[in-house]
């Protein structure tokens, strides 16, 4: 059933009619590239959710960081309740890579903290694709990385209905399996416990229910659906599908495959090294392979099994691995959100993962088919996916040509009337000066500015300045951690100060409704920053506002900034002429200026540590501690406040106690 109901008390105004009807279209006739060029602040979301509305596929959305993905997971949640939206991001709350540097010949074990709330999410989303047609699933490039053969993850699940015979052992058994801990005390996700006749499992999707399954002799008598922590029952099934507990299980006949051919790679590596005069290398593949083989063999588990991936699931050497990708039907359909940040960085996982991992190889750390155990490259994953449609204020070249000019739309339109902010440019020579007197009057009438520079160094002097000329300023750049910048973020948009000044104003969370004008100093050099989609990108900053203007300094106009001030001149006339013919009269959004969590800085935290850990029993409990928070954070999709945590147990894992420093 593909439900895909759509619930907003907003209806598609402007040139979102059009959009939604030319890509649903699109969709529908099978073609396979499309992008929807959406200006900042028209909706792009809603656009987006009424498309799957109407051609009611399957449907991946694809961000580029985790909190992106959580913020858009959160909108397709409240446009459609009665569907299964889904999130699926890296469920590492920390994680270091496995690695070897020869230079220094040290080898960096993985170091990883699996955030347990984000793996069940991961879970329920591979589990409903096999359960229903009406889900949508929010996903970082994660997405892209190997995951456990799709088929043997379906083949492996565990299906119990009331009245077949089964035996309480043997279903104590399939239940170990797949990967399910027998724990009659700790009751948590993927474990389970046995009372007599009645075997209750916590599955690996589940948030707070579990499943009871009561036995009369060897035949299924009920099951029913529990709440963990009270025992209470919530309903009546009969039948339950209980997924694996890991998506790396395969069945005993595969893995005694595997393993022979895992033992038969161990000792051709092992000859290669020692006909090189390799010993070394030899023997740590020797003593690596032969340990993780005696673990799949007695436990069907290993750590790093992933490095087996390939092998486990009898691809060709080389073959693409299983993603996420393989567990939607053949007919789904995906939108890369800001796909000018998001496609590259799809292009670019494949290339840093494979030196680091041949690195592992070369040294005898990893055998070869541990270069399986990777994310896809672009071309396999363009083959995966069999419809896109990319979305972006400013689609780049890659984007335009796949799609072709017939099948990019556009949507420009903003439902406040807001136009793009008037550009002009002025003269390098007394820059700074000119901008002194922009700030003043956006100052006296409570108005906001951002300004732009090309330097870490210009940023910080070009503050000083202004501060030293009276004006209320700050600077952001990248050695700002995330909660300092959220807070600065808040500080300007409630007018604690007037102007704030940085290199890349472009990151995730800077709408601000307040910021009336934007300035570019030294618009006319070449580079990133100065191209013409940074500088399209950046106008947009001033779009929220129905004040709002930009102004470029530079002694030329060069081909970006040309394409910048003419596409945005273009955009400009077109809302313009709308707002007339509508009688729209354009006015500012209204945006709630959210509290920033509170927490210590990192001064503080340094302090608090100090005065905290007097012993390493103290310093233990309160690790212990700040871990629960982290993953509590993570749990709640609040990922600054979750690497702030994690900076912090860092910082007190390093730290000495009190009284081994006297000693």
């Amino acid at each position: 059933m593909s439900n895909f109901k759509l619930h907003s008390s907003f209806k598609p105004t402007g040139d979102q009619p059009a959009a939604i009807e030319k890509l649903a279209k699109g969709i529908e006739e099978g073609k396979r590239f499309q992008t929807l060029l959406g200006a900042t602040g028209t909706g792009k979301t809603f656009t987006m959710a009424n498309v799957i509305a109407k051609v009611k596929k399957p449907t991946l959305v694809l961000a580029h960081n985790k909190i992106l993905a959580a913020q858009l997971c959160s909108e397709f949640r409240e446009f459609f309740p009665d569907s299964a939206v889904e999130y699926f991001v890296s469920y590492y709350d920390y994680y270091q890579p496995e690695s070897y540097l020869p230079a220094t010949d040290v080898y960096i074990e993985k170091d990883s903290s699996i955030n347990d709330e984000i793996e069940k999410l991961r879970h329920s989303a591979t589990s409903a694709l096999f359960e229903r047609r009406d889900v949508i699933i929010v996903s970082s490039v994660s997405c892209i990385y190997s995951l456990g053969d799709p088929a043997e993850y379906e083949e492996m699940t565990l299906s119990v209905r009331v009245g077949m015979q089964l035996e309480r052992d043997e279903l104590i058994r399939r239940l170990i399996s797949i990967q399910y801990e027998r724990n009659d005390f700790d009751f948590s996700r993927n474990k389970f416990r046995v009372k007599g006749d009645t075997v209750e499992v916590f599955p690996s999707y589940s948030a707070e229910t579990a499943i009871r399954i009561e036995f009369f002799g060897d035949e299924v008598e009920r099951i029913t659906e529990i709440i963990c922590l009270t025992g209470e029952v919530t309903g009546f099934v009969s039948h339950v599908a209980i997924y694996p507990a890991s998506h790396y299980v395969i069945g005993r006949d595969k893995l005694t495959r595997a393993l022979t051919e895992i033992e038969r790679e161990t000792e051709e590596r092992i000859k290669y090294f020692e006909n090189a005069g390799k010993f070394v290398e030899a023997q740590r593949i020797k003593q690596r392979s032969y340990y993780d083989m005696e673990l799949l063999r007695e436990t069907g588990f290993c750590k790093g099994i992933e490095n087996y991936s390939g092998i486990l699931s009898g691809r060709p050497r080389g073959s693409a691995p299983y993603t996420l990708l393989d567990y939607f039907p053949d007919d789904f359909i995906v939108f890369i959100d800001e796909s000018h940040v998001t496609v590259p960085q799809v292009r670019g996982m494949y290339a840093g993962d494979r030196a680091r991992k041949e690195t592992l190889v070369n040294y005898g750390f990893r055998l070869p088919s541990a270069l399986d155990n990777r994310p896809l490259n672009f071309n396999e994953f363009n083959e995966k996916v069999h419809q896109t449609v990319f979305v972006s204020a400013t689609p780049s070249q890659y984007e335009r040509e796949v799609s072709g000019e017939d099948n990019i739309v556009e949507q420009i339109l903003r439902p406040t009337g807001l136009l793009e902010p008037e550009i002009s440019v002025r003269p390098i020579s007394g820059q700074v000066e000119d901008l002194y007197g922009e700030i003043k009057t956006r100052s006296e009438k409570n108005e906001r500015v951002l300004v732009t520079t090309l330097t870490k160094k210009m940023a910080e002097d070009l503050t000083d300045y202004l501060v030293g000329m009276g004006i209320k300023a700050k600077y952001l750049h990248h050695d700002i951690d995330t909660i300092e910048r959220m807070k600065i973020i808040k500080e300007l948009r409630s007018g604690e100060f007037d102007c704030l000044v940085g290199i890349n104003l472009l990151r995730e969370g800077l709408d601000l409704p307040e910021v009336s004008l934007v300035a570019i100093l030294d618009a006319d050099k070449p580079g990133f920053l100065r191209s013409d989609t940074s500088l399209i990108q950046t106008i947009g900053r001033a779009a929220r506002n129905a004040n709002g203007q930009v102004i470029m300094y530079g002694d030329s106009v060069t081909p970006a900034m040309e394409i910048a001030i003419k596409e945005s001149n273009r955009r400009r006339e077109i809302q313009k002429k709308y707002n007339e013919e509508h009688g729209i009269v354009p006015h500012s959004i209204v945006k709630d200026i959210r509290e920033v969590i509170e927490i210590s800085s990192k001064e503080e935290v340094s302090k608090e540590a100090s005065l905290k850990i007097s012993s390493e029993k103290e310093k233990l409990v309160l690790i212990s501690e700040l871990e629960k928070q982290m993953k509590e954070a993570a749990r709640m999709l609040e990922f600054e406040h979750a690497a702030f945590l994690r900076d912090k147990i860092m910082l007190l894992k390093n730290e000495t106690p009190k009284s081994k420093k006297r000693k």
